[in-house]
C-alpha cells in the first residue's frame, strides 16, 4: 500500500490580505495628492453610526466639505436618512452580501464622490465587529462606536476590532444608569487591546460629547493637508 501523498495547502487568505494591503496603501496615497481625508467608521448594527454621523456633520459642514458614503448588503435608507437630514453628498454601496468593504470596493465607491468637493469622506461601513476589522479599506484612520447596551466587555470579545481602531466613540452614555456598564473598566479593556487609542464618550441622541469628535475630525484633516 502506498503512503498517501501529503495534501497541498494554498494560504488564500494571507495572498488576499497583502494584494489588498498593497491597493489600501496605493489608495491612500492617492489619497493624500487629492488633499481628501477618509475615515473608515465601523460598529456593531444599531449602535446609533447613522445618527452619530447626522450629528457630527451637521456641526462640521459650515467648516468643511463632507461626503458620506454608507455601506449596506442591501437598501438605501442610511444614505437617505444622511442626506435629508445633513444635505450633504451621499451615496450609498451594496456589498452583494459581502459583511465588509476591502479597498476596491472602496475605490469604486469613491469613483461616484465628487472629491474635488471634499476635505473628509465618511465611509460608514457594514454593521459588524468582525469581517471590518480585516480588511484595511485605504482609510486614513479607522473609528468605531460601541453602544453601552453592547456592554463593557467588548473589547475582550472583539479584540482585532479595537486593535486597528485610532478611535473608539462610546455612544448612549445617557442609557449607562439603566445598564451594567463601567465606563473606565471598558476604557481599561480598550486600552488593553490598543494603548493608543482615543476614546471619547458620546450621546448621539443629545449631542453630547459630539463636540469633541468634531474637534478630533478637524485636527485630523488640517493635520492630513499640511504635512
Amino acid at each position: 500500500m502506498q503512503p498517501m501523498e501529503k495534501v497541498k495547502v494554498i494560504e488564500i487568505k494571507k495572498s488576499v490580505f497583502a494584494e489588498n494591503d498593497k491597493d489600501a496603501d496605493n489608495l491612500r496615497k492617492e489619497l493624500r495628492t487629492k488633499g481628501v481625508y477618509l475615515l473608515n467608521l465601523m460598529s456593531s448594527p444599531g449602535s446609533g453610526k447613522t445618527t452619530t454621523l447626522i450629528q457630527t456633520i451637521n456641526r462640521l459642514k459650515d467648516k468643511i466639505r463632507v461626503a458620506v458614503m454608507e455601506a449596506d448588503i442591501d437598501s438605501d435608507v442610511d444614505a437617505v436618512k444622511i442626506k435629508e437630514a445633513t444635505g450633504i453628498p451621499s451615496i450609498q454601496l451594496h456589498t452583494g452580501g459581502m459583511c465588509h468593504l476591502d479597498a476596491e470596493m472602496t475605490r469604486q465607491g469613491l469613483d461616484n464622490v465628487a472629491l474635488e468637493d471634499a476635505d473628509l469622506v465618511v465611509l460608514e461601513n457594514v454593521g459588524n465587529l468582525v469581517c471590518p476589522a480585516e480588511f484595511d479599506t485605504g482609510a486614513v484612520r479607522n473609528a468605531m462606536i460601541l453602544s453601552v447596551p453592547e456592554g463593557d466587555d467588548k473589547p475582550l470579545k472583539y479584540p482585532l476590532m479595537f486593535s486597528v481602531c485610532d478611535l473608539v466613540l462610546i455612544n448612549k452614555i445617557d442609557v449607562m444608569p439603566y445598564f451594567d456598564f463601567d465606563l473606565e473598566r471598558c476604557k481599561s479593556y480598550i486600552r488593553q487591546r490598543n494603548p493608543k487609542a482615543q476614546v471619547i464618550p458620546i450621546c448621539a441622541k443629545t449631542g453630547e460629547g459630539v463636540d469633541a469628535f468634531v474637534q478630533w475630525l478637524l485636527n485630523e484633516v488640517n493635520s492630513w493637508k499640511t504635512n
